[in-house]
């Protein structure tokens, strides 16, 4: 009898936490698969953190494989569930394809940034769910805050230097806390103009800060936060976004560059894809976690609707706090359906909630125990620590330097602004260019971090072609587009590489079937090839326009007649006659008149005398005739007009 397959779609709190229980409860007794983007499990309340600059990246990070051993990882984006036919089918970060077939589902999908129907705020703001958007915030500051030092105008100046965070739940509240705090260290060393500072604004349109947590918690960050002098307005959103600033309901403009957008969540849209009852984008479930009709299946976390029995009627709010619970629960339940142990329903007893407001402050109420100031801060720490699954010694290390040390202000450049769109299924997955053209074209969703050209190219025009395939390239031709890469060293190394194998195997394996139309140029001691013309490649619009100049000054050559420095070109009659002449002098070199190579496709003319000697045309592939004469190909076009 085959052993029961476990597939578990996200490893965000719950499906880690259901995947590390199911391991020691199955004990080689099922197959475990986790399915995910990325290779590690995500510590989200200390992402502020790393935006602050307090902690490195890798800090807030656990290895999936290091501390899952008995679960089979699988790195990919689930893109579609059968459930007749009880397969998930998902993506891997190449590109290619896959299929999961399983006995016992768990969608643990998480939640994505939630977007408004707002003018401007999807091309303007930047959401903080994931490791890439932290990196990109901490980048962005940094860059706007020495921009603002270095500023000719005080309007400038004082634009760089304003941060709106709109949202002012436990997210927004600690980016705005940390942020204060960040820019005010490196105005410190860095100083802007005479009476000008950092400026911090605060928005939403609840009436205080922190409305789904205790009032104590409220009072106590509203408090903290005014004193640092970040703006809190209450009562406040914003009314439209664009490139200079925002305007607000109240209809003030705010000039600024940085609009940070924390106003919750929404679940992942791969719940709704299932076509099972929906409760405000969450699936559906009973106490057990269990999806209706489907017991086979089931649901925790962000994605998932679960009822709070301990206020009938409503439903658990989407917090790492039951996620990290349902989690356990949907393990035990799963294994009870396996006939291990017996179903119990999702029960919780509020523990209470920290939130770490930077230094030494935060605000805490424990078992309901209302902190504040020194004591909540050392409260808030000691649970994160308590909480996370590894790097616990890294992470107090890095506080620990943090008090000794100041912190290193600088841009690593990671992270571009369109690698982190706000409306995006893979807040965890920075987008970078180089995957298979068809499968971006087809569907931005193929892959984590997908994207079509269009998006990640944002200078390329309509008109332009999107650049070869991946698998078009290889393993002789490379094509290298002149676009922001994730790696500039990883960059040169492959082109470096693609040109020493086109070199050694292009005469061998290219034939003309396969020509591309993106060509490095001749090997050595093999005739230049050109593509069949029974089916033509699309030239590059750089290089047609290139050649629309060409083919525009050779007629204006031909209208203006002789030049100066430059004898009169021969009638094509003399020049026929003169080729049939026995006694046909030698030609010389032209002075002040540069030689240029006649086309490889069409025969060379009799050159004018005291003009150098043209080489002679190339041969044809597979020994066909030359063709009519066309337009000149310059040599001295602009690398970023032509050919790679």
């Amino acid at each position: 009898m085959s052993r029961p397959r476990i597939v578990i779609v996200g490893a965000g709190f719950a499906g880690y936490r259901t995947a590390k229980e199911l391991s020691r409860k199955a004990r080689g007794k099922a197959d475990i698969t986790l399915l995910n983007p990325t290779d590690y499990f995500l510590y989200l309340p200390l992402l502020p953190q790393v935006a602050a600059g307090i902690l490195e990246p890798r800090r807030v990070t656990v290895s999936l494989s290091d501390t899952l051993p008995q679960v089979r990882l699988v790195l990919g984006e689930a893109d579609g569930i059968d459930l007749d036919a009880r397969t998930v089918h998902y993506t891997d970060p190449e590109g290619a394809g896959g299929t999961l077939g399983y006995d016992r589902l768990v969608l643990a999908a998480g939640s994505v940034n939630k977007l408004l129907p707002i003018p401007g705020v999807a091309e303007h703001a930047h959401g903080f769910r994931g490791l890439p958007e932290a990196l990109y915030l901490r980048d962005h500051v940094t860059r706007q805050v020495e921009l603002a030092a270095a500023a000719d105008d005080a309007a400038t100046c004082a634009a760089r230097c304003t941060f709106v965070v709109v949202g002012a739940g436990y997210t927004g509240t600690e980016v705005a806390a940390h942020g204060q705090l960040f820019t005010d260290a490196q105005v410190r060393r860095h100083p802007l103009r005479k009476g000008m500072r950092p400026r911090w604004l605060l928005l939403d349109i609840a009436e205080r800060v922190l409305p789904e947590l205790d009032v104590h918690l409220s009072r106590t960050a509203d408090r903290t936060l005014r004193e640092r002098g970040v703006e809190v307005r209450m009562g406040t959103s914003v009314k439209e976004a664009t490139p200079d600033g925002v305007l607000l309901t109240d209809g003030e403009f705010v000039e600024t560059r940085s609009l940070v957008w924390c106003v919750g969540v929404r679940p992942d849209p791969l719940a709704e894809s299932l076509g099972l009852p929906m409760e405000r984008g969450r699936l559906l479930v009973d106490p057990n976690l269990q999806v209706p009709g489907r017991p086979e299946v089931f649901a925790c976390g962000d994605a998932a609707a679960v009822p709070d029995l301990e206020n009938p009627g409503q439903f658990t709010p989407m917090t790492a706090q039951h996620a990290w619970r349902q989690g356990r629960t949907a393990a035990l339940n799963i294994a009870a359906s396996l006939g291990a142990g017996v179903r119990r329903p999702y029960e919780h007893r509020d523990l209470g909630f920290v939130v770490d407001l930077g230094g030494v402050k935060a605000a805490a109420n424990p078992l309901g125990v209302p902190l504040s100031g020194f004591a909540a801060g050392a409260v808030t720490r000691g649970y994160h620590l308590a909480a996370m699954p590894g790097n616990r010694v890294r992470v107090a290390a890095d506080w620990l330097l943090d008090t000794v040390l100041p912190r290193q202000a600088v841009q690593l450049g990671l992270v571009r602004s369109w690698s982190v769109p706000l409306d995006t299924a893979s807040p965890e997955l920075a987008r970078v260019p180089g995957r298979p053209r068809a499968r971006q074209e087809a569907d931005a969703r193929s892959g984590p971090g997908a994207a079509t050209e269009q998006e990640t190219r944002p200078g390329r025009r309509a008109t332009e072609p999107a650049a070869p395939a991946v698998e078009q390239a290889e393993p002789g031709v490379a094509a290298v587009e002149p676009t922001e890469v994730a790696s500039a060293g990883e960059a040169v190394i492959s082109e470096a590489k693609a040109r020493e194998a086109a070199e050694r195997e292009l005469p061998e394996w290219r034939g003309p079937e396969q020509e591309s139309p993106v060509r490095w140029g001749p090997a050595p001691n093999a005739p230049e090839r050109t593509a069949p013309e029974q089916d033509p490649p699309q030239p590059l619009a750089p290089e047609r326009e290139a050649l629309e100049r060409q083919v525009s000054e050779q007629e204006l050559l031909e209208r203006r007649g002789p030049e100066r420095n430059a004898p009169e070109q021969e009638s094509p009659e003399r020049q026929a006659r003169e080729q049939k002449s026995p006694e046909q002098k030698a030609p010389e070199p032209a002075k002040n008149q540069p030689g240029g190579e006649p086309a490889k496709t069409q025969p060379a003319p009799e050159p004018a005398k005291n003009q150098p000697s043209p080489k002679p045309a190339k041969p044809q592939p597979d020994g066909e005739p030359a063709q009519a004469p066309g337009p000149v190909k310059r040599t001295d076009a602009d690398p970023a007009e032509g050919d790679s």
